[in-house]
């Protein structure tokens, strides 16, 4: 009989995922029936909200239970269908989680993604996904940045910040991008075309904000939280917007984030500035729309994806954690097979 294999979540983290989170369990594959259909997994996609979902704390999404297969993204091949609405050979997307293959019914859908000559199928995780959808929605939904505004971006070489940057260079904002090391700092503005790039693990880095605002900032694209967010906060213009898309500097800290301090919140009160959170799947619906978009720009050359890429279903586990080392640059895909 052919077999499957999958990560199951073992036991929940004390802070940085480790060999005991995970479990690697092999299983017969079984076959499927009428309304099925076999994928075979192809890409997986690691995201910093993956750690949220093994809290045991309440979510968007319901935490991932012990024994059950961690969640993720995935895209993939189906190779096997009893269902009307697949085809072998086509190119699907959806919660797969981490396991080679995944059986897709009319309850654990999939959607099917068009292949684009030239094109890496893994972007349908990255910039033509929900990342770039997220990306699209913090910017241009409520960052809403005005010719010659200033921009700062966090997390700004990870998946969702650098293709957020970009949107707003688009829109012709300044856009400051803050990364980790001289490296990324290079990438953002030789690469993607950012104005300037502060290094936060540099000592000086709250000398670097100063310099590369020196007019204060209009939007932020808020990923990070924690110290980061509150030297942002203290330099916002009047009336300045918020995105608030992730605190990945606490998720590995337990069930309460680093959201940064009460000074944090004052400067939000005292320039009255509008903050808001967003959760990608609530904008599911405009995918379509934004993807089409952002593949004619990746197209044409006036858009660039950047990505790292994993080899091997095994490294799942401690690929993870490149997310919070700061060891990718931006969308971070494991790759299981063609």
């Amino acid at each position: 009989m052919p077999t499957n294999r999958r990560f199951a979540l073992r036991q929940r983290p004390e802070g940085r995922i480790d060999d005991e989170t995970f479990e690697l369990v092999e299983e017969e594959l079984p076959e499927i029936g009428d309304g099925e259909a076999l994928i075979r997994t192809e890409w997986i996609s690691l995201d910093p909200t993956n750690r949220t979902w093994i809290e045991d704390m309440p979510g968007y999404l319901p935490p991932v239970q012990i024994g059950e297969t961690m969640r993720a993204l995935g895209l993939g091949r189906v190779v096997e269908s009893k269902h009307p609405d697949y085809e072998e050979g086509q190119l699907v997307q959806g919660l797969t989680g981490w396991t080679e293959n995944f059986i897709a019914s009319d309850a654990a859908p999939l959607q099917r993604v068009p292949e684009i000559e030239g094109v890496s199928p893994s972007l349908y995780l990255g910039a033509l996904g929900m990342t770039g959808l997220t990306a699209w929605v913090g910017m241009k939904e409520i960052g809403k940045p005005k010719e010659g505004e200033t921009v700062v971006v966090s997390a700004a070489a990870g998946a969702v910040g650098s293709v957020a940057g970009q949107l707003a260079k688009r829109d012709g904002a300044r856009v400051v991008g803050i990364a980790g090391g001289p490296e990324k700092g290079a990438i953002l503005t030789e690469k993607l075309g950012f104005d300037a790039a502060v290094d936060h693990r540099a000592e000086d880095w709250r000398e670097q904000l100063k310099a590369a605002t020196p007019d204060g900032i209009d939007v932020d694209f808020e990923n990070v939280g924690g110290e980061l967010m509150d030297a942002i906060f203290a330099r916002l213009n009047l009336h300045a917007r918020v995105a608030l898309c992730g605190l990945i500097s606490g998720y590995n800290e337990g069930p309460a984030p680093v959201a940064g301090s009460r000074d944090a919140f004052g400067s939000l009160l005292i320039k009255r500035a509008t903050l808001q959170g967003f959760i990608v799947l609530d904008h599911y619906d405009k995918l379509a729309r934004v993807s089409a978009q952002l593949a004619e720009w990746i197209a044409d050359g006036s858009l660039e994806p950047l990505e790292t890429v994993v080899e091997g279903f095994e490294q799942l586990p401690s690929a993870i954690n490149m997310l919070f080392d700061g060891a990718n640059v931006g969308k971070l895909v494991v790759r299981i097979g063609d």
